[in-house]
């Protein structure tokens, strides 16, 4: 007999269990299906063991070229890449085992198997091998089956030469050169954590800047920081083919009209990702699909179809675990009656997790300026941080856009040590509506890097102290 349950959950990664817990919270009888291990990409292919990898580089890096500083002597330092890998995998496997426990705990069920839906109100399961295994019926189907990386024929991955993140998570040794194609986020991080460990690294870039996405200054920044590290880059290029010759990989680059050749032992496919649409019976039930990506009522995250909901990667940008997880709370409280406010995607804070550290939130200048605002902006560098001197971290800057005539804040925009964890402040400030003054009244202890951030916005209105 079909087990009966009020709502149903495709996909257990950081959309999708969440989602599922806060289910669980509010009194559904509630069931999560995955094929893989709960957490998801996020936690076993990406987000978390990712940022094992880049502290181990950290810390390398630190000590290497850094400890001399520090009065560190350290001769004949040496890694053992075997034992970073495995530390990263530990990681994972212990934070997905920690989900299956916050799973039980809230009374969700779940089944380990591929998801497939037959009707707007059932589910079929079936093994690796596609035998059937199991059925269920839900009142309500919450889709959260997350995203892969985008693959084009001129670049054919085989995930032994021509890699994706999740190859570059787990190769056996350290290429000894590494050409990344694509310098968001993704390309970035690995070609940070690379370089710091001896490869000779190269990234290839469509737009102008690496970052695109961030405001130019900051992309400018890290890209001269990038360059004194020994890492090439290129942009305003395009890759027209990836082909593998012999043990090495050989890619043809377009630069305005201008081709050449490139040779790596390694080449990281990281262009970005599409939603994972296909195999899940969507067609069938004619949920609306556009571009890789379900399309869904933003306020409640329904589709087309009544009573299946998506949330996540799988409906489109901005493709980040901390959105994933706030849509599926939304979509639940929702499903549940609890009325307020739609996510405000105007106030979504980015991070990328090289060093220095990249983070920002809101509007960067120049689409401020594209906006029509009349703006102010301020800017207070780690060099004038006096925190930032005492650890050894100098490089970078807090940048703050306000809107002249209100003060509002338009934009935040970090490059330097923990930007990441500083971007909260910011992002925290924008949603209750905080202004420059705000900040600038706002008093931050010492010494904190977090000073930057008021300094930068007395600069704004001429008022800095330090510089």
């Amino acid at each position: 007999m079909q087990k009966q349950y009020d709502i149903a959950v495709l996909g257990g990664g950081p959309g999708g269990y969440v989602a599922a817990i806060r289910a669980g919270q509010l009194g559904f009888k509630t069931v999560i299906i995955d094929k893989d291990n709960l957490g998801g990409i996020c936690l076993n292919w990406g987000c978390i063991p990712t940022k094992s990898l880049l502290k181990n580089a950290e810390i390398f890096d630190q000590i290497k070229n850094h400890g001399q500083d520090f009065g560190i002597k350290a001769s004949g330092l040496e890694y053992d890449f075997t034992r970073i890998i495995k530390r990263s995998r530990d990681i994972s496997d212990k934070i997905s085992k920690n989900v299956e426990i916050l799973i039980k705990k809230n009374k969700v069920d779940h089944i380990r198997g591929f998801g497939k839906l037959i009707s707007n109100k059932a589910i079929e399961i079936s093994d690796p091998q596609g035998k059937t295994i199991d059925s269920i019926k839900a009142d309500r189907i919450i889709i959260a089956t997350g995203a892969r990386s985008r693959s084009v024929p001129a670049i054919p991955v085989d995930k032994t030469n021509i890699i994706t993140s999740t190859e570059a998570m787990i190769l056996k040794e350290i290429p000894k050169e590494l050409i990344v194609i694509g310098a968001g986020a993704i390309g970035i991080e690995f070609a940070y954590f690379y370089a710091t460990f001896g490869s000779k690294v190269t990234i290839i870039e469509m737009m102008k800047n690496i970052l695109p996405i961030e405001d130019e200054e900051i992309s400018v920044a890290l890209e001269k920081i990038f360059k004194k590290k020994g890492i090439d880059i290129i942009t305003n290029s395009t890759v027209e083919k990836a082909e593998v010759k012999g043990k090495k990989v050989n890619v043809i680059v377009n630069t305005n009209g201008q081709k050449k050749e490139l040779s790596a032992d390694k080449v990281l496919n990281a262009i970005g990702v599409v939603g994972n649409v296909e195999g899940f019976g969507l067609e069938k039930l004619g949920i609306q699909v556009e571009k890789n990506n379900i399309k869904v009522n933003k306020d409640t995250y329904e589709t087309n179809v009544s009573g299946i909901f998506a949330i996540g990667d799988v409906i489109g940008a901005p493709w980040l675990a901390h959105v994933a997880s706030a849509e599926g709370i939304h979509c639940v409280e929702k499903i549940k009656g609890i009325h307020h406010p739609s996510i405000d995607y105007d106030n979504i804070p980015g991070c990328t997790y090289c060093q220095p550290q990249v983070a920002s939130v809101g509007l960067t200048e120049a689409k401020a300026k594209e906006k029509g605002y009349k703006i102010k902006v301020g800017k207070f560098p780690f060099l004038a941080c006096g925190k930032a001197f005492a650890i050894g971290e100098r490089d970078g800057f807090v940048k703050l856009i306000f809107d002249e005539k209100y003060g509002e804040i338009l934009g935040g925009h970090i490059i330097g040590c923990e930007a990441t964890e500083m971007i909260a402040e910011i992002t925290l400030a924008r949603s209750l509506g905080a202004t420059g003054e705000s900040l600038i009244k706002t008093i931050h202890a010492h010494p904190t890097l977090s000073e930057s951030v008021m300094e930068a916005a007395a600069n704004a209105y001429g008022e800095a102290i330090h510089i």
